[in-house]
């Protein structure tokens, strides 16, 4: 169900030698790899034209998967053959590899293509976190004129991400990968259950696929516009949390099914803000009115207007003592059961609520430590709500050890905080959980305000994942993101030295909950 070779059950890839000849076209070094097939340099023994040829073996291949390869190679060359726009990579010929001396790659199909210099999934992935991609409006404006070329034309993209955005060495950005690319028949069309899962949209998950294939509409590359406009210009954050794919999807369900809010990153210019909203709406007919063109006109706006104005965080109040943009921080959650069939929660890093059957409580509090009798059971069972293994009793314990010393009364009102772990109220609301499931989210009950601190802890250690930052400074990090906020931790790269001392006192009583 994704793009990825091994999730796609193919074989590894076997490479031709650098100056092996492929029809009249030299191969260089290998600039790209995936589950089909790889991707050389090339150039025109005739002219040096240069160009990159995506070998695609079908000797290895089972009988169903070299059918499914067939029709993936037909549909970006039909498309290919159809297409003609400055920002939709072309296909110049398709050639079969003749090599009698090399068995796995001989017949295979080659593509000879426009050569880029990098995909823009590269370029996130050497962009540092939490800044926009050079060139990120840029970049923008071309992806979004290729897909309302392809839209107008009555054609679906399938499978946007970044891998399949393609830079050239003059600045061209280009659409690429039409394998999934289909043409419309009406309203919607049928492709292979194939596609990438993080930027599916949560209807993809819902649907039967018959025997014509799955659904595909063009609010699905409204959908994954969103998703990659955001990675673009924070430096690859996802607009949903998850280490990985599966994850973010699950993420994505949720926030379709009502569970959470869509929390999209805090410095995100306003307009830019909203129209990656307006491109993330939970269902197809919310996003049927924001159409290809449409998105492209409103980036060709923002570029001209420069894209300079940004929003002051929602919410800049207290989170816990600092002024933060918690509220306006960039996640949702997903709560109780996935809705696609899954199982089992446990090992897929959403932060979902589980049962106590799905994952024991890990490291329980020692007996004779200080946490009262009374809220050792709520701590537990706050913890057990969020699946990442470092969100452990022993360290909500300390915690609230650090924020209130287990006073259900405690408050600090010159900064507006109150209760066991310390809410700043209208932060509280943007979070709250029903942790003793009387029908009431009051900040000042110790189940609910411990749950929802669970909630929070659990979503601050995802982000920090997707961040990058060192995970066995996961805690120190929580901690540190607890008493400011996510963005700044991230923007400091690790526990800002204004709060340092607050966070040294969190980790000694976790040491203390964990012997």
């Amino acid at each position: 169900m994704t793009s990825s070779g091994a999730e796609r059950g193919a074989l590894p890839t076997p490479r031709l030698p650098a100056g092996f000849r492929i029809q009249g076209w030299e191969l260089g070094a290998v600039i790209g790899s995936g589950g089909w097939g790889t991707v050389y340099a090339a150039h025109a023994v005739a002219d040096g034209t240069t160009a990159a040829v995506k070998v695609l073996p079908t000797g290895a291949l089972a009988p169903g998967q070299r059918a499914a390869l067939g029709e993936l190679v037909a549909r970006e060359v039909r498309f290919s053959a159809e297409a003609d726009h400055p920002h939709l990579v072309r296909t110049h010929a398709v050639c079969t590899v003749d090599a009698p001396d090399l068995p796995a790659l001989d017949g295979a199909i080659a593509l000879v293509m426009d050569r880029a210099e990098a995909s823009l999934g590269q370029v996130l992935d050497s962009a540092g976190t939490g800044r926009p991609v050079p060139d990120a409006v840029r970049v923008l404006r071309g992806v979004a004129a290729g897909l309302a070329h392809m839209h107008d034309a009555g054609w679906v993209h399938g499978d946007l991400k970044p891998a399949n955005v393609l830079l050239g060495a003059d600045g061209e950005v280009w659409l690429a990968d039409f394998g999934l690319a289909t043409e419309l028949d009406g309203t919607h069309a049928y492709v292979p259950p194939l596609g990438t899962l993080d930027h599916l949209p949560p209807e993809w998950w819902s649907q039967r696929t018959g025997s014509h294939g799955a659904v595909v509409r063009p609010t699905a590359d409204i959908w994954a516009f969103g998703v990659l406009a955001h990675q673009v210009l924070t430096g690859g954050l996802h607009p949903f949390p998850g280490a990985t794919a599966r994850a973010r999807s699950l993420a994505a369900q949720g926030y379709a099914r009502g569970t959470a809010p869509l929390r999209l990153d805090a410095g995100l210019d306003e307009e830019w803000r909203r129209l990656i909203g307006d491109c993330l709406a939970p269902d197809h007919a919310a996003r049927l009115r924001h159409t290809a063109q449409s998105l492209a006109t409103r980036v060709e706006g923002l570029a001209g207007a420069g894209g300079r104005r940004r929003i002051p965080p929602v919410a800049a109040v207290a989170l816990v003592g600092a002024a933060a943009a918690a509220v306006a921080g960039f996640a949702l959650f997903g709560g109780g059961d996935s809705g696609d069939g899954g199982g089992d929660e446990r090992g897929r890093g959403a932060p979902a609520v589980v049962t106590d059957a799905h994952r024991p409580a890990a490291g329980e509090i020692p007996q004779d430590a200080d946490v009262p009798a009374a809220l050792r059971p709520v701590i537990v069972n706050a913890a057990r709500r969020c699946t990442d293994e470092e969100v452990t009793p022993a360290l909500l314990a300390a915690l609230i050890k650090a924020e209130s010393g287990f006073d259900a009364n405690a408050a600090r009102p010159a900064s507006d905080e109150y209760g066991i772990a310390m809410w700043t109220p209208s932060v509280f609301r943007a979070w709250a959980v029903d942790g003793d499931g009387d029908g009431d989210k009051d900040y000042r009950s110790p189940p609910d305000a411990i749950a929802t601190m669970s909630l929070y802890v659990c979503w601050l250690d995802q982000r920090f994942k997707q961040a990058r930052l060192p995970t066995e400074d996961l805690p120190a990090l929580i901690a540190a993101g607890y008493r400011t906020s996510d963005r700044t931790v991230i923007e400091e790269g690790g526990v800002p030295e204004r709060v340092r001392p607050h966070v040294e006192k969190v980790l000694r009583f976790l040491a203390a909950y964990e012997r």
